[in-house]
């Protein structure tokens, strides 16, 4: 059932506007909870819980998996390149802003398009499409272009902080071309995803305890809430559904729809910081829906 992948429907099309939402809710939680934990640190942390909670599904619904398989390799690479995405972005994090950062990671959809692209014949996408994608890319950068004037940071650390940002994007589509091209594309979603986080959280958190970081002592709601929030909702759920809805439907149409997460994270911002929406958020808005509808165009 899995070797044919098709087009997205209304119920892929759905669970895509959902997992966006809380892609984009993702940075307002890590920002609440960088005071009491750092970034690294969270990311880490809720990859490993996430990790245990995605083991368990596994013993309890007794799904295949082992350690002495054909997934194991690319499930480390998977992992590998996982977690190096998340470093960039911590680090990068530290010399560009938050609006530099959302922009250049969510170019991954066109780093993943070309790559399938040229790797996978089913994967190809025609004029009409690529126009889709040239659109929603552009409705990114206008939506957020408005930030980029108001920056104070110095310009040799922004374009280094950047290139952190494109070098993410790029691991990003990198891994998603990993799982797509090896063993892993007709995993179960619960092995893919256990070594994209148990390997994961093995790096980061080395990462983490070689810079000599260790756990707060105090802990406040705010971070409890927020660490829940990432661990199951974002981590296991959403990444869960994830690798469910690649294994069933073309993984370049599912891409472009993370044109939408900075979009409702900058929404996110809206409703709970009261940040005012500028003309440019709303003509961004626009143009990724309609490239998102160019992009799932079918010719008759």
């Amino acid at each position: 059932m899995s070797a044919h992948r098709k087009n997205l429907d209304g119920f892929a099309i759905s669970l895509m506007l959902v997992l966006c939402l809380c892609w984009g809710l993702q940075q307002v939680a890590v920002k609440l909870a960088a005071p009491v934990i750092g970034a690294t640190m969270q990311l880490g942390l809720r990859s490993g819980l996430a990790a245990m909670l995605v083991l368990l599904l596994i013993l309890v619904k007794k799904l295949p998996f082992s350690l002495r398989d054909k997934h194991l390799m690319p499930g480390i690479a998977a992992g590998v390149l996982f977690a190096v995405e998340f470093l960039c972005i911590s680090l990068g994090l530290k010399y560009t802003t938050a609006s530099h950062m959302s922009v250049f990671l969510y170019t991954a959809p066109i780093f993943t398009v070309l790559g399938l692209h040229w790797l996978i014949p089913a994967e190809r996408l025609q004029s009409t499409q690529w126009l889709g994608i040239l659109s929603a890319f552009a409705g990114v950068a206008i939506a957020f272009s408005g930030a980029f004037s108001s920056s104070q940071r110095d310009v040799a650390d922004m374009l280094i902080g950047d290139s952190f940002g494109v070098a993410a994007a790029v691991l990003w589509a990198a891994t998603t071309i990993t799982i797509r091209k090896s063993s892993l594309s007709e995993a179960e979603p619960t092995t893919t995803l256990f070594y994209q986080l148990a390997v994961g959280a093995a790096i980061l958190l080395a990462f983490v305890v070689l810079r000599g970081e260790s756990l707060p002592t105090q802990w406040d709601i705010t971070s409890i809430v927020s660490l829940f929030f990432q661990t199951v909702v974002i981590a296991f759920a959403s990444y869960l559904t994830w690798f469910w809805l690649m294994r069933r439907y073309l993984a370049s149409r599912l891409s472009v729809f993370s044109f939408l997460t900075p979009l409702f994270g900058v929404a996110a911002g809206v409703i709970l910081m009261h940040d005012p929406i500028s003309p440019r958020f709303a003509l961004g808005a626009v143009l990724v829906c309609g490239g998102i509808v160019l992009v799932n165009f079918r010719r008759t």
